[in-house]
């Protein structure tokens, strides 16, 4: 049997709040190999949170604890600064939600790109241009000379996703964490963006953590779903059969959900329960 690439055993994450901790994280535990999973859950579920711990990128604020949090034979929780600087970026890397806040504003994009090249490999400045211009050509960007010079703001919001995609592959990590990539975009630039993503990580035989609210998305694009609720992992199932999921919140998500062609008076909404918290 392979080892896991990822494995969490009880991670929990606190935060001290006006009235007392809260506890956003809790016993949360799930491993994965060279795969595609899909985190699921509305908002303030922990998707982003967890994500987040297990690249050691939340608050000082933050109190972090796990039995286990390893990474490709890593002990994530001994890490030291410099340490982390190795693992991010260069192992793990992670793709937000909207590039405007992401890309740097007085860096051309060829710039940002190289930056993250030469940051985690020992290359010249004519190898880290080549890379770049492949990673460009490899997300499928048409007029990779014109976009390598230009300043985010004069890319589209596609465009600049396909450049952040190219940014965290470029030091070719082992597992990328994408939190919500796509939501900002409208559904055929998305297409194509999943597409990208797609093919560089089974191009790659990568680990893919994909957080999303969109249900049906992650059905069809994921290996693997976990449903969170209130920072708790409620359910994990074969995304192929997420529709035929047994717990009521993800029994409740899944009719929440508004479908084309159907006619309802009223949509459901989630009659939430206290045994879902324990």
């Amino acid at each position: 049997m392979h080892k896991p690439l990822l494995s969490l055993r009880n991670l929990n994450v606190t935060f001290e709040g006006p009235r007392g901790p809260v506890h956003a994280i809790r016993d949360v535990s799930w491993s994965m190999g060279a795969e595609k999973v899909g985190i699921v859950g509305e908002s303030g579920s922990g998707k982003t949170i967890s994500s987040r711990a297990i690249l050691g990128l939340l608050p000082a604020s933050a109190q972090v604890a796990a039995d286990q949090m390893e990474f490709d034979g890593v002990d994530l929780r001994t890490l030291t600064g410099s340490q982390w600087r190795e693992v991010r970026g260069r192992r793990i890397s992670m793709v937000m939600q909207d590039p405007r806040y992401s890309l740097n504003p007085v860096m051309t994009v060829g710039a940002q790109i190289m930056e993250a090249y030469q940051t985690h490999h020992r290359a010249s400045r004519q190898e880290a241009r080549a890379r770049s211009f492949e990673m460009l050509e490899a997300v499928r960007i048409k007029d990779p000379e014109r976009v390598f010079g230009a300043y985010p703001h004069e890319i589209s919001g596609g465009m600049g996703q396909r450049v952040m995609i190219a940014m965290m592959l470029i030091p070719e990590p082992r597992l990328l964490i994408a939190d919500e990539p796509t939501s900002a975009l409208d559904v055929t630039v998305q297409n194509k963006i999943l597409e990208v993503i797609d093919d560089m990580v089974s191009r790659h035989r990568m680990g893919l953590i994909f957080i999303s609210h969109d249900l049906d998305l992650v059905s069809t694009f994921c290996d693997r779903i976990l449903i969170m609720y209130r920072g708790r992992i409620v359910e994990e199932c074969r995304a192929d059969r997420l529709h035929a999921a047994e717990h009521p919140y993800t029994r409740g998500l899944l009719a929440c959900a508004p479908r084309l062609g159907e006619r309802r008076e009223r949509l459901a909404v989630l009659d939430r329960q206290e045994a879902w918290e324990r």
